[in-house]
């Protein structure tokens, strides 16, 4: 029996990644085994390659704005475990984390027992968000893919409508090398006759999209962008859509778009389900939203971005841009070893005027020597210790540079917590 919050996240986080067999037999089995809690509450899905967990918040901030109480699901975390699963303002309690996984646990154990396979660390996160969501009798919870579509855990579930953000090179390894087949792993979100709602911009994927949502009999609405207008992109971000004003305290033209996409999955619940959701309730929901480590901004110079990959890499560059044109550029560089670390770096190598590699003690982290090397860089430096690094870049910023700490969420989450007086806690 777990007794603390750090047992039961030990346990989970040591559980394996990936399954040994690629389907959802353990989840179905393990739903069974647990009542379908599933299916005792009311679900949007969200898909796409960047900007899932903004437009799940955006999504859950609205009905939470419309008096809907809702369920969110989101991974990973930046600040404290909990964050993964929460319901409406707040976040699930370390008592309950401990409850759930005692039961999950022992779940664990019988499903072993009778088939000699292990369920997964994502598979235990997702049932007891299940579990959580149906003994909390949510109205919605908003449900995001943590890898894919078509085989993720979450995807047992009959959402009401499910959304795909985007489609960009993440993840190669288990969705394949072209956007064709990332696109097709993400589109086996949907469902039979269940609306699909996407803001993908490339329109070679359109038929795609077209072909397997005909197939299941699924309305699709790819967002009409063109409708965005009138774009002032700062520390709070406004703009038009279809003729409406909007404020948003996450910056860029990213989450813009990662905004239309929430007020088109909200338009389409309110007709489908008759929700009483208002025009000031959708502009209520997305202008309290706030989502760390997406481009986050203390003292106006220091940004804490999350992007790990050329997509994401793609919209911060757009948003340095727009924010801080003129400015010398500081970065601290930190990745995960299996990710296109040598395109993005590529990237960067473009926009910043100072290149800092490091790294933080993690499995999965690129050696900083090693991404040093990657870099052509004429101004590069590599650093061991992360810690001593930002201190020293942060007491020396200028007044006209910017620190921008980026390349996992992993490396912005041990960074932030220099920063911020919130542990993670372990």
């Amino acid at each position: 029996m777990f007794q603390t919050l750090k047992e039961a996240q030990d346990w989970i986080e040591n559980a394996h990644r990936f399954g040994e067999k690629l389907d959802l037999h353990r989840m179905h089995l393990a739903c069974r085994k647990l009542g379908n809690p599933q299916t005792k509450f009311k679900s949007i899905h969200v898909a796409g390659t960047n900007g899932k967990g903004s437009t799940a918040n955006y999504i859950k901030n609205i009905l939470f704005d419309a008096k809907y109480k809702c369920g969110i699901y989101t991974s990973p975390y930046v600040v404290k475990f909990n964050e993964r699963i929460g319901i409406d303002q707040y976040f699930i309690s370390d008592a309950d984390i401990v409850t759930y996984a005692n039961r999950l646990q022992d779940l664990w154990d019988e499903i072993y027992a009778e088939s000699g396979e292990q369920t997964t660390f994502f598979e235990i996160l997702t049932l007891m968000a299940f579990l959580y969501f149906a003994d909390s009798e949510v109205d919605y919870a908003v449900i995001e893919v943590g890898l894919g579509g078509t085989l993720d855990a979450t995807n047992v579930i009959m959402p009401e409508v499910a959304c795909i953000t985007n489609i960009s090179y993440d993840h190669m390894k288990q969705l394949g090398n072209t956007l064709e087949s990332i696109a097709l792993n993400k589109l086996g979100i949907v469902k039979p006759g269940i609306p699909l709602i996407s803001t993908i911009e490339d329109k070679s994927l359109f038929p795609l999209f077209y072909e397997v949502t005909a197939k299941h009999g699924s309305h699709l609405k790819i967002v009409d962008l063109t409708q965005i207008s009138d774009v002032k992109i700062g520390e709070t971000t406004t703009f038009a859509y279809r003729q409406e004003l909007y404020a948003l305290q996450l910056p860029g033209l990213h989450q813009v778009k990662n905004a239309c996409l929430a007020i088109e999955v909200i338009r389409s619940l309110r007709v489908s389900n008759s929700l009483r959701i208002t025009e000031e309730n959708i502009k209520n929901g997305l202008k309290i939203t706030t989502w760390p480590g997406r481009f986050e901004i203390f003292n106006s110079q220091i940004i804490l971005d999350g992007a790990h990959n050329i997509g994401g890499i793609e919209s911060l560059k757009q948003t340095l841009g727009a924010m801080y044109s003129g400015k010398k550029i500081k970065c601290l560089f930190c990745m995960m070893k299996d990710k296109e670390h040598e395109k993005i770096i590529a990237e960067l190598d473009n926009i910043v005027d100072e290149f800092h590699f490091t790294e933080i003690d993690y499995p999965r982290r690129a050696n900083a020597i090693d991404l040093y090397n990657e870099s052509h860089h004429p101004n590069k430096h590599v650093h061991t210790d992360f810690k001593a690094i930002f201190k020293a870049l942060e007491r020396l910023l200028k007044v006209d540079e910017v620190l921008l700490v980026t390349g996992s969420l992993y490396f912005i989450s041990e960074v932030r917590k220099l920063m911020v007086n919130e542990e993670r806690q372990e």
